[in-house]
């Protein structure tokens, strides 16, 4: 298989076919995880490479982003055997000037990679107060929140814009064919006394294409106002972003998520990494993250009681009167949270598409998942 060859979107769809259905059975999070980490290292990871990856997708799954989760397993196993992912690969310094550190990838698992650089970042930042962070070259790092809960746990601040380099899925404002990806904005802020961290990560898309091929799974519909078809109607059908030529995502809030997600190319790709998302960044088949992310240390932005200002902000924001079923207002990373509890209890509830793909995984590898899983 070539680079040419390879559509990642395809890759992660095919699973999905003939195997619909809403049939969904919990699956514990530590042995999905022993799974995901037995599949890894079959697949050429070392132990900490597969242990690293496979707990940054089964977290992603307990969060409730399963979109992020242990079904990209899909479109990396692929993307190894075409040479596009390579395993074992470290985060590299490829650049250093006053707050500016470059960080190159080699292509290697984005978990890994983008977890790495981010360590990096958070050293020089508590050493100096600021990291301005570029990463290129990374294959897809998943859930971007995990990076920005690495910074709040570190008691920093961070910002961080990611673009997608692979094939288009998102349409610009107004247009009818996809030419941006869903380029994910986070914002993480540190727990105080009274508040906890702050996470806000989303795609600039008003939906993730995971969530088209989680739906397809489980042979549901989009919801209306979120999809394009390839003649740039309007339609609910998730089958839509694994065809050629494929529909197109519409982007969040319109004008506004256009925006954002140009942004995120400028910002990740022309000015950090010198890897937009055009055409000749498209074709190769592959899924390559780029980031620039701003880490910095609250104490030494100038307001002291900066931790105070932000419970007495969160404080008025909660005191709202909340809608008919809303219970209280929820901030940035509540809902991840808990969700998270409830999965750990309940497990992780899995399709029969993804369990089917992960069985099909670990069968090509000499393995058998099924004992595990159940």
């Amino acid at each position: 298989m070539t680079e040419k060859q390879m559509d990642p979107f395809a890759a992660a769809a095919s699973f999905n076919a003939g195997v619909h259905g809403t049939s969904i059975r919990p699956v514990r999070a530590d042995r999905l995880a022993e799974a995901v980490r037995r599949l890894l290292h079959a697949a050429g990871s070392e132990a900490g490479e597969a242990a690293v990856v496979a707990d940054h997708l089964v977290e992603a799954n307990l969060r409730g982003h399963d979109s992020h989760g242990v079904g990209m397993l899909a479109m990396y196993m692929p993307a190894i055997a075409a040479g596009l992912l390579r395993p074992n690969q470290h985060a590299t310094v490829i650049g250093r000037s006053g707050p500016f550190l470059a960080v190159g990838g080699g292509s290697g698992y984005g978990q890994v990679i983008a977890r790495e650089a981010m360590d990096l970042a958070i050293e020089q930042a508590r050493r100096d107060g600021l990291a301005v962070l570029s990463l290129s070259d990374s294959h897809h790092i998943g859930r971007v929140g995990s990076y920005g809960e690495q910074c709040s746990d570190a008691g920093l601040v961070a910002l961080a814009f990611v673009n997608v380099v692979t094939r288009p899925a998102v349409a610009p404002h107004d247009g009818t064919r996809p030419r941006l990806g869903t380029n994910p904005i986070c914002i993480a802020v540190p727990a105080t006394n009274s508040t906890p961290p702050l996470i806000l990560d989303f795609a600039t898309s008003a939906v993730a294409v995971g969530k088209c091929r989680v739906a397809m799974g489980k042979g549901q519909e989009m919801a209306p106002g979120l999809l394009l078809d390839p003649q740039g109607s309007p339609t609910q059908d998730p089958g839509v972003m694994f065809q050629d030529p494929s529909g197109a995502l519409l982007p969040l809030g319109g004008h506004k998520g256009f925006g954002l997600a140009l942004m995120c190319d400028v910002l990740a790709g022309a000015l950090a990494s010198a890897m937009p998302g055009t055409p000749s960044h498209q074709d190769s088949g592959r899924v390559m993250n780029n980031m620039f992310a701003i880490v910095f240390d609250p104490a030494r932005g100038g307001n002291l009681q900066w931790a105070a200002d932000l419970d007495d902000l969160v404080a008025y924001v909660r005191d709202t009167p909340t809608v008919a079923g809303a219970d209280a207002i929820q901030l940035p990373g509540e809902p991840e949270s808990r969700t998270r509890r409830q999965r750990l209890a309940d497990g992780i509830p899995l399709d029969g598409a993804t369990l089917a793909m992960l069985d099909s995984l670990g069968r090509e590898r000499g393995l058998d998942l099924a004992g595990l899983l159940g």
